[in-house]
């Protein structure tokens, strides 16, 4: 179960029309993040013994059928994992998870931890149930991620399938007697993986009894059954007796198994920058559980507008740093660059900066952070604000504003001329009329983006108006 997230910063530099500010050295706002402070089991023990059940029952029918792939382990080696999230190729984020709990080695409780690297990341409840999955979730958005299918979960070894349950509802926020959407697989060795919370309806359309291969689609994360939100259980035991749990990790404090179970183990912590981007509004990053955020991301805007600029990171620590750049268009200068130090594990933070009317260069810019041996480039466009009279073409709109199709164009003047140019000021298609006005342009061909679409009435009147394509 996810309990309390911790590592996670987040830094906003507002563009707000106040003139110019240095950079803020200490955070505006902001503060822990704490995602739920229940610590329930993912399953309790009569909800595990049914899925044990359930899961030798299949087996025994699989052989009985001569259907049981590894009825006599063809294997003595056990499967080496890769990692069982990705993200799905729809999801431009540069990642999109991190972890909350390792299985529990210490059998006493509560709140007596052991994970494998002997320190406290995991969890114990006073009922006496220690933690025995590894707790992978979803950030930043994570209840946009589960509406938008972007993070799958995927076979961590070949195997068979011998069990699968979907259908339960995929928005729980606490401990409840809801039932979990799950994939079970069975690997060469007899070892069995657990694959839990998975969202409604998402899971793999093969049956009890079919091959999966390593790296294969099984779901999507959800956050069904016992769970606090979204995110993966994934728990692992030596055979079908259920009486030996595996820990994947090798580490000095893992009284399971000695040697590691993964291909390539990642280290006990993994800072990285989860997201690089840039909104028009302070984004709704932590509503209420389990209403969807509003990322209000946003990459085209016009000299006027307000920028805020957003790093999302993971597993930072105290004396960590950042470092920040915003780059002009023409690659070679940089508007401004700064560090940030963060002397705190709190989750969240956010700095403000003013800087309105300081965009001095046309085109597409650059926002770069550095953090944990890597550096992301996130692009935007700026382009200049509207300068439209009052009095000129003052009647004259379009709609529909978004559109994907057909633009209709209302005014009280004859348009005979329709220009559609990008951000950058580039013509991209020209309408001319000589008697009938034109009353539609069509952009159906266009991609998605940002537009500006020029008019111009029979007497020479113009007008510039922003136009999207959704």
């Amino acid at each position: 179960m996810i309990s309390k997230i911790t590592h996670l910063f987040i830094f906003f530099f507002t563009l707000v029309s106040m003139g110019y500010s240095q950079v803020p050295k200490t955070p505006s706002g902001g503060g822990e993040y704490i995602f739920n402070p229940n610590k329930t089991p993912c399953l309790t023990t009569g909800e595990k013994n049914n899925i044990k059940e359930l899961l030798q029952k299949n087996v025994k029918t699989l052989e009985s059928q001569n259907k049981l792939a590894y009825s006599k382990n063809t294997s003595t080696v056990n499967p080496l994992f890769i990692w069982p999230v990705k993200k799905s190729s729809t999801n431009s984020y540069n990642d999109v998870w991190s972890i909350s709990n390792y299985v529990d080695h210490n059998s006493a409780a509560p709140n007596q931890l052991t994970d494998y690297n002997c320190g406290s990341k995991t969890y114990d409840t006073n009922s006496g149930y220690n933690h025995q999955g590894l707790d992978i979730y979803t950030w930043p958005f994570t209840w946009k991620l589960l509406d938008d299918d972007a993070v799958e979960i995927i076979a961590a070894s070949s195997g068979q399938i011998i069990a699968k349950n979907d259908g339960e509802f995929d928005r729980s926020c606490d401990f409840n007697s809801n039932t979990w959407n799950a994939v079970y697989v069975q690997h060469a060795d007899g070892s069995v993986a657990w694959y839990g919370h998975m969202k409604n309806g998402s899971t793999t359309s093969k049956s009890v009894g079919d091959m999966v291969s390593q790296g294969e689609y099984l779901g999507i994360i959800g956050s069904s059954g016992n769970s606090t939100g979204p995110h993966l259980h994934f728990e692992v035991w030596e055979d079908n007796s259920y009486t030996k749990l595996i820990d994947p990790y090798s580490g000095t404090c893992n009284n399971m198994n000695s040697e590691s179970w993964w291909a390539n183990q990642k280290p006990y912590t993994n800072p990285k920058i989860n997201a690089l981007l840039t909104h028009n509004q302070i984004p709704n990053i932590f509503p209420a559980c389990p209403t969807t955020e509003t990322p209000n991301t946003n990459n085209d805007f016009v000299t006027s507008d307000n920028i805020i600029f957003a790093v999302y990171v993971r597993d930072q620590t105290v004396n960590d740093n950042i470092s920040l750049e915003i780059i002009r268009p023409d690659n070679s200068s940089v508007f401004s660059n700064w560090n940030v130090t963060v002397q705190t594990t709190a989750s969240s933070w956010y700095y403000y900066w003013d800087l309105t009317g300081y965009f001095d260069m046309i085109g597409e810019w650059k926002w770069r952070a550095t953090f944990g041996g890597e550096t992301i480039i996130h692009t935007f466009n700026v382009t200049n604000a509207l300068n439209v009279e009052d009095n000129v073409l003052k009647d004259t709109s379009i709609y529909p504003n978004p559109s994907n199709n057909l633009v209709h164009i209302v005014s009280k003047t004859k348009i005979i001329n329709a220009e559609i140019t990008s951000i950058t000021g580039k013509s991209i298609r020209v309408l001319n009329a000589s008697t009938k006005a034109i009353e539609t342009v069509d952009i159906s061909n266009l991609p998605k983006g940002l537009y500006f679409l020029n008019l111009k009435g029979v007497s020479n009147e113009q007008k510039t108006i922003k136009l999207i394509k959704n």
